[in-house]
């Protein structure tokens, strides 16, 4: 294993404070696995095309031996969520043989990546991490092996092992964070969150870690070299609105929310905290790629922090699942043109030539037809950001551009011998677009320009 070049800490700036409003909580428990399920815990939440998805850790004795599974609901609003299903169990052989637990699911393209704590049995540093996929996030086929095995840098009273994973899916990048008691920058009780990631979903390959130098190409995932926050349980999102990561961990208060940059080298703003009891760690609220949810209408003001964790009720009593959550106001998102790219990604504002700009995967494109526009954009602002003013235009989409389509690549546009992949695909019919059929070697003869895909809301 490869020693980090840096061991030097980067100097800490002066936090920015964040204001936050709006304060709110479910009135009640919001979801629970049953009169067989004592207790949940370790949800996993997604905001994803108009409903609310959870995943999260109960027991219903499906598996055999009997252990953890996870269940899996869904709802239009986060004050409830039923009926409670168990979607995975133990695999009665292997790694995850009796407890499967910890689910965090994010999607890339049309694939449900679901991450978890998979263990064999109640057995000291026995807990690893697998993943499983799935089409539709309800049928899952698992990938075989665990992909993170404890480290076992250091010993210490805390047996777990490695688990209680948190993935977002960033500029290509799969990020993995994760609990290893065994890690070599674990706290004495075990505590501390260690980072990873690769394009590859499985990180068979290519796999970097996050060192005190920044992130390194290492030759597989056992290196630990920095935790990012001292906690168990947490999860991670990216912000777009703020360019940072939030983890979120319990405190004494509730759970607090600390912000790192996108390298983790500097926290750029102050922590903040959603009050309010619990009992074991939260799962944030968030799209399907990991990222904070955008307000539909008030995308540069306001970033929503929701999330759920379990409480309970009475010493003794079983856990469930409450909401709890708050806002960050006066955000200024879109302040400066990188902000405003990132935050306003999928979003279309009036041109100043009297078209519609498309902002998409960090370029703008020129749209001559307002309706072809409407079908390729989230939401058409009523008024331009000037600070995108400067950004140069990437293409223009005409009308009556041609289109390519090719078995296994799908449909784009061919705009200055370029292919623009794009959905959905009545943005053609409104740009009176013909379709010609090509082979996939010829597709692969073109270069590229970027998707115009919105992303996942």
């Amino acid at each position: 294993m490869a020693v980090p070049p840096s061991t030097t800490e980067p100097p800490t700036p002066e936090l920015a404070p964040l204001r936050t409003a709006n304060g709110r909580q479910s009135p009640g428990v919001i979801a629970a696995g049953g009169g067989d399920a004592p207790y949940n815990y370790a949800p996993s939440v997604m905001a994803d095309g108009g409903l609310y998805r959870m995943w999260w850790c109960s027991q219903r004795g499906i598996a055999g031996p009997p252990g953890d599974d996870i269940m899996y609901a869904e709802a239009r609003t986060l004050d409830r969520f039923d009926p409670a299903t168990p979607v995975f169990a133990g695999s009665a052989a292997g790694f995850d043989a009796m407890h499967v637990c910890d689910p965090s699911v994010i999607r890339a393209g049309q694939t449900y990546y679901m991450y978890y704590t998979g263990s064999p049995g109640d057995h000291a540093h026995s807990n690893t991490i697998g993943v499983a996929t799935s089409p539709d996030g309800r049928v899952w086929t698992r990938a075989g092996e665990p992909i993170v095995r404890p480290a076992r840098n250091v010993s210490n009273d805390n047996v777990y092992g490695a688990g209680q994973p948190s993935a977002v899916y960033l500029d290509g990048w799969f990020y993995l964070m994760f609990t290893d008691t065994t890690g070599r920058d674990a706290g004495h009780n075990g505590a501390g969150q260690f980072v990873l990631r690769a394009k590859d979903p499985a990180f068979a390959r290519g796999v970097e870690a996050l060192t005190p130098g920044g992130f390194r190409a290492v030759p597989d995932t056992g290196s630990r070299w920095r935790s990012v926050v001292d906690a168990f349980s947490a999860d991670l999102m990216w912000v777009d609105a703020l360019a940072a990561f939030a983890i979120a961990h319990e405190t004494a208060g509730g759970t607090t929310i600390t912000f790192w940059d996108k390298d983790f080298r500097i926290n750029p703003y102050r922590p903040i905290l959603v009050e309010g009891p619990w009992r074991e760690g939260p799962g944030l609220v968030r799209r399907a790629d990991g990222h904070a949810v955008i307000p539909l209408h008030t995308p540069c003001e306001t970033v929503p922090i929701d999330l759920v964790r379990a409480t309970r009720e009475g010493p003794a009593g079983p856990t469930d699942l409450k909401h709890f959550g708050l806002d960050l106001i006066d955000v200024d998102a879109c302040a400066t043109a990188p902000r405003a790219l990132l935050t306003l990604n999928g979003y279309a504002m009036p041109s100043p030539t009297r078209t519609i700009d498309l902002i998409i995967a960090g370029t703008i494109v020129r749209v001559d037809r307002r309706s072809v526009a409407e079908a390729l954009a989230t939401l058409i602002l009523n008024h331009r950001i000037p600070a995108l003013d400067k950004v140069p235009v990437a293409t223009h989409l005409t009308p009556k551009l041609p289109a390519l389509r090719a078995p296994a690549r799908g449909t784009a546009l061919l705009i200055d011998n370029h292919l623009w992949p794009l959905s959905p695909l009545t943005a053609l019919d409104r740009n009176s677009s013909t379709i010609t059929d090509i082979t996939p070697t010829q597709w692969d003869t073109y270069d590229r320009g970027v998707d115009l895909v919105a992303p996942p809301r």
